[in-house]
């Protein structure tokens, strides 16, 4: 089942070399091939172009656009890591299902980011007697998509959807994701609900919802809304704050990782850059979206049902040793350990040490992207089981995707176990669920190499033209954020990050400690270490594949 880009396919800049027609491969460097000339259509000089290659000459399939756009190269990007897929023949089920539990009075919103296009959850809350009443409700996907579909069969091989600045490869189509199946304002929508009550068991159901309002990040952080959704933010927020603490104090990580956001200047360029710490609006949706895989993840559990569960296994004792001997070498205070750790002391150690590191970066604004990083790589990776093996990095003892079934397949798949187990759907869980869950784990680590990368070019072209209007000979202040033994990766305005080769570094020969926490030189032993501040100019860009060369000012 695992999906791979197709090797013979290509994408290419084309040029025209007397009267042949040339295509350069684009985003790796690679041998430059010759076009067939029929069906060249209208391509020219300076498109991008999806060939492919074998014996002769390379055959278009498909012409992009003008590789100066930045909307082409990415889109470039996702077809030839084979993200971008045709879906498969569907159709669309009746909307009306009487068995249902009919929640189109209770007062209902989303929230979600400034771009998002689709709206897999919605919130309600009510204040009751004893405490909080709170809704969650969830995207009926599988309303939609019965098991053993074609394009069930196509949303399993996709996986997830792929997003990279300004658009997306969904894993299903538009009519679906964007429309029937997104929890929108003042329509009807097919969703399933996990009902938490003050105290007790949540409920699970199907139902049908009417949103109020879509709110963004900004709006409610801001409360911008009409006061009857005012007043449930309110609610939302007392609850999403004890909810946050409890899980902090249980031990789960507080590693705040802040994303890149991306402005484009309409003409093909990329205008601005800037980081996104986790707003207030996010922590809002973020709590209730994890109690409820929670809750979700315990009920299959306790009922010894396979599903695909998330499970982040505890680290290894002697990675969380290495991490403190490195950050002690770093000079960054740790917690006390005791001589021998077990898995489980383990796992608490990392959650104590994130939250020192997290403390420490705050207050001595030293080591902002290398310390955090050094915490996070201690760490196992967390991946899809068939079995509940916990989530270490949540400090939950069971847990799901349940709450993004228009975007990850794994969360269709729960959603099925769950109706099955309460008696409202005939659909099973897949029977190779192992397979299955290999296959999402490796097309979720596919897809962040893919979306890592349209960061980078899109950085990169960033960079070039901040370059254009300062100048390259202007340094950068940067902090070192990566050692390994050729060279440094340096973070430098913010945004941006490059790579300082050690041959670049001047009067003796510098390799790295055994703790690859520094360069060090061999004669002065000179250092080079994780935190350092540095000074920095750009030798070179390869907008292309979003790679920086740098050179010490």
């Amino acid at each position: 089942m695992t999906q791979h880009s197709d090797s013979s396919r290509l994408v290419v800049e084309v040029s025209r070399r007397g009267r042949l027609i040339v295509g350069d491969p684009y985003f790796t460097p690679g041998v430059q091939v010759v076009l067939d000339a029929k069906g060249i259509g209208d391509v020219e000089s300076g498109d991008l172009a999806v060939v492919r290659t074998g014996r002769g000459r390379a055959k278009l399939e498909e012409r992009i656009g003008p590789a100066d756009r930045i909307e082409n190269v990415l889109e470039a990007l996702l077809i030839e890591r084979g993200a971008r897929q045709a879906f498969e023949p569907h159709g669309i089920p009746p909307m009306d299902d009487p068995n249902r539990v009919d929640l189109r009075d209770l007062l209902t919103y989303t929230i979600d980011p400034d771009t998002a296009r689709d709206f897999d959850d919605a919130l309600s809350f009510r204040r009751e007697a004893d405490g909080i009443r709170a809704w969650v409700h969830i995207a009926d996907v599988s309303w939609f998509v019965s098991a053993g579909t074609p394009l069930d069969r196509g949303a399993a091989r996709r996986a997830l959807s792929t997003y990279v600045p300004g658009t997306v490869a969904p894993m299903l189509p538009h009519e679906l994701a964007d429309e029937l199946c997104s929890l929108r304002p003042h329509e009807d929508r097919l969703c399933v609900t996990v009902e938490l009550p003050p105290k007790g068991e949540p409920l699970f159901y199907r139902s049908t919802i009417r949103s109020d309002a879509r709110l963004t990040y900004g709006e409610a952080e801001r409360r911008e809304a009409p006061p009857e959704i005012v007043e449930a933010l309110a609610l939302n927020d007392e609850m999403a704050q004890r909810l946050r603490a409890a899980r902090f104090a249980r031990g789960a990580l507080q590693v705040e990782t802040p994303e890149v956001v991306f402005r484009f200047d309409g003409k093909g360029g990329v205008a601005d850059a800037w980081l996104e710490s986790e707003p207030q609006g996010h922590v809002l949706v973020e709590e209730l979206m994890i109690l409820a895989n929670e809750h979700v993840g315990a009920f299959l559990s306790s009922r010894n049902r396979e599903a695909l569960y998330r499970v982040h296994e505890k680290p290894d004792p002697m990675s969380v040793e290495h991490l403190l001997a490195k950050l002690a070498n770093l000079k960054v205070p740790t917690p006390p350990a005791p001589k021998r750790l077990s898995p489980q002391q383990a796992a608490t150690l990392a959650g104590e040490i994130s939250k020192r590191v997290a403390d420490y970066v705050a207050h001595s604004g030293r080591g902002r992207w290398a310390f955090p990083s050094l915490v996070l790589r201690a760490l196992k990776q967390a991946r899809y089981d068939p079995q509940n093996l916990g989530h270490s990095g949540l400090a939950s003892t069971a847990y799901c995707h349940f709450t993004s079934p228009i975007r990850r397949y794994p969360d269709l798949v729960v959603h099925r176990a769950l109706l099955h187990e309460l008696g409202l759907s005939d659909e099973r869980v897949p029977k190779d669920l192992q397979s299955l869950a290999e296959h999402t784990s490796e097309r979720e680590r596919e897809a962040g190499k893919i979306e890592y990368l349209a960061d980078d070019i899109c950085l990169a072209w960033l960079l070039d033209r901040r370059l254009f209007e300062r100048g390259w000979e202007e340094p950068w202040e940067g902090e070192i954020a990566g050692v390994i033994g050729s060279g440094l990766f340096i973070r430098f305005g913010d945004v941006f990050e490059g790579f300082l080769p050690a041959r670049r570094l001047p009067g003796e020969y510098f390799e790295i400690n055994t703790l690859g926490t520094a360069l060090e030189g061999r004669q002065t032993r000179r250092t080079y270490r994780l935190g350092d501040p540095i000074e920095v100019r750009v030798q070179s860009i390869a907008r292309n594949e979003g790679k920086v060369e740098l050179a010490l000012a």
